[in-house]
Order: C-alpha cells, then sequence, then structure tokens
C-alpha cells in the first residue's frame, strides 16, 4: 500500500488491493483509514490470532488513543481479552507481546508518516511483525469478511509493566556497571514522539547524563518532523557540540528506528553505526554470528563482516523480511540503513532504545573504548547517495526500472528487489518502489566519488525521462 492510496473497503470487487504494507497497513485517519477500516481489520486480526489475551499500544499521534479505543473494542467484542499498554514506543509492545503472557499484539503507529496518518501494525506472539504469508491470510478474511466471534464479551485491563519490564531487559543485556563507571553524556532528540517516555529513563539508569530535545509528546512533531534524517537533525548536532556530549540519538515517531551523531555532531546512516556495533559484537560475545541485513544496505558492513571471515545474508528491503529472516536462522544481528538496528537477544525487531544500550556498551568496552568519531573513522570508506522521485503509478514504477535493467553494460544486476546495478565491484546504484509512499527510490554506493556522482546523474536523468 503507498501512502498516499485509498485504503480499500470490504466491498472492492475482486482486484483486491494490498492492505499491509512495508510496515504494517497505513493511511490518512478519517479518509483512507476509516473507523470503519478499523474495526472489521481488527476483527479480522482477532479471527487470525483466534485466541487472546492481547496486547494494543499507540503512539503518540492525536489520533492514536481514539484507534486504539476502536481496536480494544473491536477486540472485545470479538470475544478476546486485551490489555492496554498505553502510549509506548513500537518496540516495547512488541516486546509485551514475545515475553509477557500474550497471544499477540497490536501497535496504532504510522512510525515516520506525517502527522494525518496513522496505522495498524500487528505483532505474532514472538514478537515480531506478521510474516508476509500471514499478512495474505488477514486479508483473506477481511475481503470474505469470515470473523471468528467467540461468546460473549472479552475483558479489558492496564498493564502498566509492560515499559518496566522492558527496560530491565534492555539493562540486562549490556554491561551496565561498566557503562555508568564512564559517566557518558548522550544527546537525545526524540522527535516529539513516543521514545521520550522510555529512551531518556533507560540512559539515566545507565549512569548518563542526558540533554534532551524535542522532548515533549507532540502528534504535529513540530520539532524536526516524525523521521529522522541527517538533513534535519541539525539541532541535535549542535547540542552534541554544545552540550560536548559522547554522541546524539535522534528517534522516529514510534521509536523504533534510531540515527546517530558523534561527539563531534557528524551524522550517520543507520547501516554505517550498524556496522560499528557489529564490529563491536562479533568481537564482544557473538564470534561467529550470522547477520541479515536488506539488499540495499552499505558495502561497509559486508567488509567488517569479511573482517571476520563472515557473509552478510541480504533480504528485500523492509523490516519484516529482515526480522522474520532472523528469526529462521535464530540470527542475533540484523539492521536497515534507515536507522533499524535489530538485537535477536532481545528480539528480532528494531529498536531505538535497545541500539542506543547498545552503543554505549560499545564505547565502554575495553577493547573499543575510544571515541564515536574515533570508531568510525576506522570504518572502510565509501560515498553514499539517497534520493527519490514522485511517481504516479506502479506501471510508472515498473517502466522505469525495466529501464535502468536494460541500460548502460554493467558488470552484474540484482532484481531481488527493484534492480541494483553493478557498475564495477565497488560501485552499485538502486531503484525500487517505497512500499509505504507514492516513490521511487534511488540508493548508490562507490569507493569513487566522482564515478558516483556520475552514475548518480545518469540514472536520475533516464528516471526522469521514463517517467514523464
Amino acid at each position: 500500500m503507498q501512502g498516499s492510496s485509498p485504503l480499500p473497503s470490504p466491498s472492492t470487487p475482486t482486484s483486491r488491493p494490498r492492505l499491509f504494507g512495508t510496515n504494517g497497513v497505513r493511511g490518512v485517519w478519517g479518509q483512507t483509514l476509516t473507523a470503519d477500516l478499523v474495526i472489521d481489520l481488527t476483527y479480522s486480526l482477532a479471527t487470525h490470532y483466534g485466541k487472546g489475551p492481547l496486547v494494543v499500544g499507540y503512539d503518540g499521534r492525536k489520533s492514536s488513543p481514539a484507534v486504539s479505543r476502536l481496536v480494544r473494542s473491536a477486540l472485545n467484542s470479538a470475544g478476546l481479552d486485551v490489555a492496554d499498554a498505553g502510549l509506548v514506543p513500537t518496540p516495547c509492545l512488541q516486546y509485551a507481546a514475545k515475553r509477557l503472557g500474550y497471544s499477540g499484539g497490536i501497535m496504532v503507529t504510522a512510525s515516520h508518516n506525517p502527522p494525518e496518518y496513522n496505522g495498524i501494525k500487528p505483532a505474532a506472539a514472538d514478537g515480531v511483525e506478521l510474516a508476509r504469508e500471514d499478512e495474505l491470510k488477514v486479508e483473506d478474511i477481511y475481503y470474505s469478511r469470515k470473523f471468528a466471534m467467540i461468546d460473549g464479551h472479552g475483558r479489558q485491563y492496564a498493564d502498566e509493566n509492560v515499559i518496566p519490564s522492558y527496560m530491565d531487559k534492555v539493562l540486562s543485556l549490556v554491561d551496565a556497571d561498566r557503562i555508568r563507571q564512564r559517566r557518558f553524556t548522550v544527546a537525545m532528540d526524540t522527535g516529539n514522539g513516543a521514545q521520550a517516555v522510555c529512551a531518556p529513563l533507560i540512559a539515566q539508569r545507565l549512569g548518563c547524563k542526558v540533554i534532551v530535545v524535542n522532548g515533549q509528546i507532540d502528534g504535529d512533531f513540530p520539532g524536526r518532523g516524525s523521521e529522522p534524517t541527517p538533513d534535519n537533525l541539525g539541532v541535535l548536532a549542535e547540542t552534541v557540540r554544545s552540550g560536548r556530549a559522547d554522541f546524539g540519538v535522534a528517534f522516529d515517531g514510534d521509536g523504533d528506528r534510531s540515527i546517530f551523531c558523534d561527539d563531534r555532531g557528524n551524522m550517520y546512516w543507520g547501516d554505517k553505526t550498524g556496522s560499528l556495533l557489529v564490529r563491536h559484537l562479533l568481537a564482544a560475545r557473538h564470534a561467529g554470528a550470522q547477520i541479515v541485513c536488506p539488499v540495499n544496505t552499505s558495502m561497509v558492513l559486508s567488509m567488517v563482516a569479511q573482517e571476520s571471515g563472515l557473509q552478510v545474508i541480504h533480504t528485500k528491503v523492509g523490516s519484516v523480511e529482515v526480522s522474520r529472516e532472523m528469526v529462521r536462522r535464530r540470527a542475533p544481528l540484523g539492521l536497515e540503513e534507515n536507522g533499524g538496528f535489530m538485537y535477536g537477544p532481545l528480539n528480532e525487531v528494531r529498536d531505538g532504545s535497545m541500539t542506543t544500550a547498545l552503543v554505549l556498551d560499545m564505547l565502554s568496552s575495553p577493547a573499543g573504548g575510544e571515541s564515536f568519531s574515533a570508531l568510525a573513522e576506522k570504518l572502510p570508506k565509501t560515498y553514499q547517495h539517497k534520493g527519490k522521485f514522485s511517481c504516479a503509478s506502479r506501471e510508472v514504477v515498473e517502466r522505469v526500472v525495466q529501464a535502468c535493467i536494460e541500460h548502460g553494460t554493467p558488470k552484474k544486476i540484482e532484481t531481488m528487489d527493484g534492480a541494483k546495478i553493478w557498475i564495477d565491484d565497488e560501485t552499485w546504484l538502486m531503484v525500487r518502489p517505497s512500499g509505504t509512499e507514492p516513490l521511487i527510490r534511488m540508493y548508490a554506493e562507490s569507493t569513487d566519488k566522482s564515478l558516483l556522482d556520475s552514475k548518480v546523474d545518469e540514472y536520475s536523468r533516464l528516471v526522469r525521462s521514463k517517467m514523464s
């Protein structure tokens, strides 16, 4: 489902467009995500789960409390018991689904989408988002309207242990005493989002001085928008420099993704920070571990893995693909370039707070206890580009991708997800449709900046010509 496409009603004819996008079901609240759709989708999920109790949480969007009440009421009327976790980051809700005796969970969130959006993100009993095949089963129930109703009415209660139990588990997975001895200073941009209720508290329990930016929860995301990118984190970088912080971290609207900057205020995409963490964790406690990431991940991660004689496992783009592959392989380490780091010993999902704790663990470790900037300078050097093009239809996307495949004489082409075009062994460019917005995304990387710039310009002109 692309972000601006109307969500279907149960009466939609045989075309049956997808309900689920890259991460759950999203739409503009009251327009493409209506109360009727939320109720029927919740009945479909209740039928899929088959039994309770389920745990429901929500992010800081202004529509989220109302959507959460709809979801909980529909689950109750379907006969299932439901716990209200309240306002929590998505990783906390997913942890509760996995560890606190629930049959699954539902998070009300539209993640990084603009304020007018909201959505439904279901988690299975293992705490990970539903597998793609299970999403299709839920859609089958939705369209056929074969809702299973259990006799009676489910009960509803509050679970106030979700965040405390989650924080205790995070602290148990790092060397908390060693971190406390270092008395780090951390700048945190919680982005007016859900991590404001969790991440600063974890850092404080680890003995850190925490400087919070955009710490007031506000569903309009007035500080810098709901998605952290290196381009909109200038205030965080300046806070790091002026506050002499050891690093800075910014979270997205529901708190599962995190973008870091070093002690000098330099920003890093998730695959660069993730490569640092992988290097640390392979050396410290996960020697020989499997590493899972999408096909658009930086070559730097593969270079770091090769230092330990390992190869990364690539998936399609999307956290569900990475998470489910981690579960299948029992792999402890996974990551995405957009700031999603996944640590299996807690849960195979993106988690901004867990990632922040792991960065503190890395900076305090005897083996790698240097500054963030010093550690980053030891990574292999590459140059990256990320761009996007507004797109009118799926047909245009397919035409653009095919044109890129047929263009020039590249070394090789991978078509796992869109087209990843290898110009040579150390230069690649990728085009693919966004799963959440009406966009074509372009990624590129090279060890040669002039070659990178040339190829980005060449393929950008090609994309624009095929879109007109």
